[in-house]
């Protein structure tokens, strides 16, 4: 992790620009379809960082969202198409997605939705079957 307390995470054009501040609450992988479907890609590397942590400093008029389920609302700039961030209004959370953060140290600690996965990670991470506990999952884990 970088030393700073603030970030800035920009879309693929700069047109919408984040401010984060403080410490990730976790740091981790998805497996889930909706992941990988919203990402285009085998995995997503999130950042979960509460609500008030994450302040839109440039473009807010260029945010689109979309919320296939109320409890992921997924944002998006509306001039290039980049992917910034999903708001989780259940847990009070904002995943900033961990590749459009600069300067950022990405150290993650679990997968969730191990049981979902199309690519097999063997990291010594802690493999939830879903989610843990605290986060309305089983909090079963998954041998790598």
């Amino acid at each position: 992790m970088s030393t700073s307390d603030t970030h800035v995470a920009r879309c693929f054009c700069g047109a919408v620009e984040l401010e984060i501040s403080g410490q990730p609450e976790g740091m981790g992988y998805c497996h889930c379809a909706s992941c990988r479907e919203w990402s285009a890609g085998p995995v997503n590397a999130f950042s979960l960082w509460p609500k008030d942590a994450v302040k839109v400093r440039k473009g807010q008029d260029k945010l689109a969202h979309y919320a296939k389920h109320p409890r992921s609302v997924r944002y998006w700039c509306s001039t290039c198409g980049g992917h910034l961030f999903t708001e989780h209004p259940e847990w009070g959370l904002i995943d900033v997605f961990a590749a459009v953060i600069e300067d950022f140290e990405f150290a993650p600690g679990v997968h969730a939705n191990y049981q979902e996965t199309v690519l097999p990670m063997h990291d010594g991470l802690t493999k939830f079957r879903d989610f843990p506990e605290p986060l309305g999952g089983s909090g079963e884990t998954i041998a790598e």
